[in-house]
């Protein structure tokens, strides 16, 4: 509907003030379902004009999924302007259950707009709904202002374990010394959904490694009953870069018991520390593995940046090639060190790529010349 007619009747009974409120609101919400976008940008900026009144029918357009997205966006919009918990609410449920990124772009852009203000809201109605409870608290993290560390920290121990994972999940976005604590309390959660966020979040407060002993504390969860809690501390071990961190992760690669899906978790890891005595480590696994982790372990080590890693991480696959290690002569580990000498490309690399050009195996031939293209030899 493209009616000037009509957005002008609109403009003049609100600036008049001379029809009902109701009506007005019937007329306005029609042009922004059928208007074109001039028609709805105009509508949008004289609807706030009509005061809370239009709060509860706009909500009611906003959360059916049946109106078109462009009709929500305008609704949220409007919506972003006022200070109304129940508009908090309803953007923080839409965050989790629409797929439509303009409107999530909207919501988000509206949420941190008027959330920081709604903040003592939401923490009276963390306190005194419990219906609303796990939505307000959800709000709370989406508005992640240093205000709702407070209201955050009276759930951490909430019957709920999703509440308690939403604000250790929050929380941890804090660089806070006194939260600490809490997360390494919160490695006792019998929750495991609980548990994954407070090593997360203990992950992100390296500073303090030394000062909280946070290695010894996350240490036992390399070997919890759950496999993605022990994926998940390798990971968390393997930001941290100390030299703590990398001997429990060596450890845990060396054990022969160790799921093959924990020990690519904690290769992963130790290759992030960029540390040199990490290399050491992954040559030992390397000659021990079983072709899986090896294919890990040579990928891996073709991504490292540092020039003294690299050298090192060419020397290791140079010597794993020429040792009578049965695994390295298998066609789809020379496929892979093929590729990750390709893409180290030093000295030592290249030497190897000759070699390995002159290979029996036509792809393993392949991947090597390619190599060596790559790097102009």
């Amino acid at each position: 509907m493209n009616n000037p007619e009509s957005l002008q009747k609109f403009q003049t009974a609100i600036y008049q003030n001379k029809n009902e409120d109701c009506e007005l609101i019937e007329i306005g919400l029609s042009l922004l379902e059928l208007g074109d976008f001039q028609q709805r940008w105009e509508v949008a900026k004289l609807f706030p004009k009509l005061g809370e009144n239009i709060i509860n029918p706009l909500l009611i357009v906003l959360e059916d999924e049946n109106n078109e997205v462009e009709y929500r966006w305008f609704i949220a919009r409007i919506l972003s302007g006022f200070n109304d918990i129940k508009i908090i609410l309803s953007f923080t449920k839409l965050l989790q259950t629409t797929e439509e990124e303009e409107l999530l772009t909207i919501v988000a852009e509206g949420l941190g707009k008027i959330g920081i203000s709604a903040i003592n809201s939401l923490e009276t109605l963390v306190k005194e709904d419990k219906s609303s409870k796990l939505l307000a608290v959800k709000a709370l993290a989406y508005i992640r202002h240093s205000d709702t560390i407070e209201p955050l920290l009276k759930v951490v121990n909430d019957p709920n374990p999703e509440i308690r994972a939403i604000a250790l999940e929050c929380l941890g976005s804090f660089h806070q010394k006194q939260l600490i604590p809490i997360f390494i309390q919160a490695l006792n959660d019998p929750v495991s959904t609980v548990r994954k966020e407070a090593i997360i979040a203990l992950g992100m407060q390296s500073e303090l490694t030394t000062e909280f002993n946070i290695i010894q504390c996350l240490k036992p969860l390399l070997y919890d009953i759950n496999l993605e809690i022990c994926q998940q501390t390798a990971l968390t071990l393997g930001r941290i870069k100390s030299d703590e961190a990398i001997k429990e992760l060596s450890i845990i690669l060396q054990k022969e018991i160790t799921p093959i899906e924990l020990k690519k978790e904690v290769i992963k890891a130790l290759i992030w520390t960029e540390s040199p005595q990490t290399i050491t480590y992954l040559k030992q696994a390397l000659f021990r593995g079983n072709i899986e982790v090896c294919q890990i372990i040579i990928n891996l080590l073709g991504t490292q940046k540092s020039e003294n890693i690299r050298y090192k991480a060419s020397k290791i696959l140079m010597e794993f090639l020429e040792s009578n290690c049965l695994i390295s002569q298998e066609k789809s580990i020379k496929k892979n060190i093929a590729v990750a000498l390709g893409e180290l490309g030093d000295e030592t690399a290249i030497t190897a790529l000759k070699k390995l050009a002159n290979d029996s195996n036509k792809s393993v031939k392949l991947h090597a010349i390619s190599g060596l293209k790559k790097n102009e030899y």
